[in-house]
């Protein structure tokens, strides 16, 4: 994060002591897209729940991290969950690209990883889909919900998962906790 946010700072350092040429080329190097994420992410670190957790293996590479959630509370509250999250090029026109690397049994999280969660598609009939206007927090937050308030039976990605919980939510709360047992600690 700092690393990429200084390599901005003395690029405009040196934008006035190059030809108008070498200037452009360098600012055609940094997109608009890791330009807006040196401001997101740093308003991210500072508005993250006390649940989640990011990680930036590159701090070259803002477009590319982990989430980590640690439910404090429901059917989820003793799992960790990593979620990888690729911001696009065209970024904020179009929604993260986000996958749960942890294996779960959720009904708004299939088992290999796909996420229903309206923000983060592109085009959403009942208008809360991804707009200009969200940003990498929006995302964070959403996906820290998904444990909790917005955690969904009703309009479920995993159908099974949903049918499980409204057949037998104490074999539900089972079933969650094996999986966590098994692959979210």
């Amino acid at each position: 994060m700092l690393t990429l946010s200084s390599k901005l700072k003395r690029e405009d350092g040196l934008k006035g002591t190059r030809t108008s040429s070498q200037a452009s080329d360098s600012a055609r190097r940094v997109s608009v897209r890791d330009k807006l994420l040196i401001k997101e992410v740093a308003e991210l670190e500072a508005n993250l729940p006390c649940t989640c957790k990011v990680n930036f293996p590159d701090a070259n590479k803002l477009h590319s991290f982990h989430l980590t959630v640690t439910p404090d509370e429901g059917y989820y509250h003793s799992g960790r969950f990593q979620f990888e999250i690729e911001v696009p090029d065209a970024y904020n026109m179009v929604p993260p690209k986000v996958k749960c690397l942890t294996r779960i049994w959720h009904p708004n999280i299939t088992e290999t990883g796909e996420i229903c969660l309206s923000l983060l598609r592109e085009h959403s009939i009942d208008g809360t889909g991804w707009a200009p206007t969200r940003t990498l927090k929006d995302v964070v937050w959403g996906l820290n919900s998904l444990f909790t308030d917005l955690l969904n039976f009703d309009d479920p990605l995993n159908i099974e998962a949903a049918e499980h919980h409204l057949r037998d939510k104490e074999d539900f709360r089972n079933k969650v906790e094996e999986y966590i047992k098994n692959y979210a600690r």
